[in-house]
């Protein structure tokens, strides 16, 4: 557990900002992105029916990431969920489930304590407090291949293993079954890869729009490695 807290923390130290959103041509029609840069997913706007999900457009793959995301109090239902899965995972089904975890595609904790992964559950913490905002923390980490999950600033605990040998890439995904519920990307840190990455983050921290990349004095193999971690 310290080990993994200070992990995170020096992520949040020492890593760098992450610019990736909510995809909002890679989701569920019951989810709406709102907000600035599209970091609220507003699932089920009118009524639920099913149960809507949404990617990230990050692939972690290789890397350490963390971010956080911020739920509305409005904590209830079948199934919220967190976590990660490739491109393969249902994001939609017209009936009340645990979404992601459901298959061999995503692994995924729900506000009930259980993790999800090949359509087999367990124990993991205690239920998520119904009706009460929170806070989920998810700390991937592509070297060692764990997923582990945080709440309100707390480590859970390394929840999954062996990721590190899914060769599909892997994207952020979130869940709900429950009506007018909202999820908001807070804190999206990842650790530097190399000294080539921190020139690279460097570089795109005084640029606003993706377009300006095309437009710098680099060689064309350097303005392709900046763009593979601009996500603006």
């Amino acid at each position: 557990m310290v080990g993994l807290y200070s992990q995170h923390q020096d992520l949040i130290r020492d890593g760098c900002d992450e610019r990736w959103t909510w995809n909002k041509r890679d989701k569920s029609h019951e989810v709406k992105t709102c907000g600035e840069g599209m970091e609220t997913a507003h699932f089920h706007p009118h009524w639920s029916n099913g149960t809507a999900g949404i990617r990230g457009n990050c692939v972690l793959n290789y890397g350490i990431h963390y971010w956080e995301i911020k739920v509305s109090q409005r904590i209830f239902g079948t199934s919220m969920m967190f976590g990660i899965g490739t491109k393969r995972a249902r994001l939609h089904v017209d009936a009340f489930v645990n979404i992601i975890g459901e298959d061999q595609y995503s692994w995924g904790l729900s506000h009930k304590g259980l993790l999800w992964h090949n359509g087999k559950s367990r124990q993991y913490t205690k239920p998520f407090k119904e009706n009460e905002a929170t806070v989920v923390g998810v700390l991937f980490d592509g070297i060692a291949g764990t997923l582990t999950f945080f709440k309100d600033g707390f480590s859970l605990g390394v929840a999954f293993t062996g990721l590190n040998s899914v060769t599909e890439n892997l994207y952020p995904i979130a869940a709900s079954t429950a009506a007018k519920t909202e999820m908001t990307l807070g804190i999206r840190r990842r650790g530097y890869q190399s000294l080539q990455d921190r020139c690279r983050v460097k570089i795109l921290s005084s640029i606003r729009k993706q377009q300006e990349i095309d437009h710098l004095p680099l060689p064309s193999s350097m303005r392709s490695f900046i763009k593979d971690a601009a996500c603006v």
